[in-house]
């Protein structure tokens, strides 16, 4: 059984779906398509694997697009590396991240913290149009 049929008898063992909305993911699986029913989320919450950022733009005629998916492993091996980075360090970091307008306190991250983002991050999708760009920020 694949990962993702588990996942759905999951979803209807727990009764997030229903029989009708768990045939329509199988069988959209069978087909080799992504499975989506319509007010619910395909992958069980806290599964969440990565940060995805697509921007389809337009730049002097020209279209352009960018397609970042970062894994939340990363992101992870990050913040506890940060702990082995010595404060006076970390005070440099924050003061050029801070002169770059990015307002982030690397000396206060901590695995649990990201942990609680990360679960969060399910819930979070990003969408902006404009007439030169659209972006979407979402988790999968």
């Amino acid at each position: 059984m694949t990962e993702q049929r588990k996942d759905i008898l999951d979803m209807l063992a727990s009764g997030k779906i229903t029989a009708e909305e768990a045939e329509q993911l199988i069988a959209a699986l069978e087909r080799g398509q992504a499975p989506t029913v319509a007010g619910h989320d395909a992958r069980p919450k806290g599964k969440v694997k990565y940060l995805r950022v697509m921007v389809d733009a337009t730049d002097n005629g020209e279209p352009s697009r960018v397609n970042v998916r970062v894994p939340l492993q990363l992101l992870r091996a990050g913040v506890r590396l940060a702990a082995l980075v010595p404060p006076q360090a970390l005070v440099k970091a924050n003061a050029s991240l801070r002169d770059s307008g990015v307002p982030i306190d690397l000396t206060q991250l901590k695995p649990e913290q990201l942990e609680a983002l990360v679960e969060h991050l399910d819930d979070v999708t990003v969408e902006v149009d404009s007439p030169d760009a659209t972006v979407r920020v979402f988790c999968e």
